[in-house]
């Protein structure tokens, strides 16, 4: 069995220990899963669609970590500063979704502090 040089193993630490913290979700999955979405909460009412919810479910089950669910937050607050939707809509559809979210949607909410 071949061994790993001492500087490798300590550079693959160093990477596993960095990759631990970074999100391994991107701007294009968001966007993927919300946008049945963006109709329902720019001029919908009553429950959301069910593609809106299954796109919501699946980007919650994907942000599964700290740094995924900053990063979730980074582009939905992204998104969301240049579409002109229906605060009160965002802010009940997880739970019309189903989803249990350890904060709430807002135009205010900082995702730095999302954990």
């Amino acid at each position: 069995m071949a061994t790993i040089p001492k500087l490798g193993a300590i550079l693959l630490f160093v990477f596993l220990l960095l990759g631990v913290s970074k999100a391994t979700i991107s701007c294009s999955d968001v966007t993927k899963d919300l946008m049945p979405c963006v109709s329902y909460l720019v001029s919908g009412s009553g429950k959301p669609p069910s593609a809106c919810c299954d796109g919501a479910k699946a980007l919650s089950s994907a942000a599964t970590s700290g740094a995924d669910k900053k990063a979730a937050c980074q582009c939905i607050k992204s998104a969301a500063s240049n579409v002109n939707y229906n605060a009160k809509l965002a802010q009940d559809l997880p739970s019309n979704c189903g989803i249990t979210l350890p904060f709430s949607i807002s135009a205010g909410i900082d995702c730095s502090k999302i954990n």
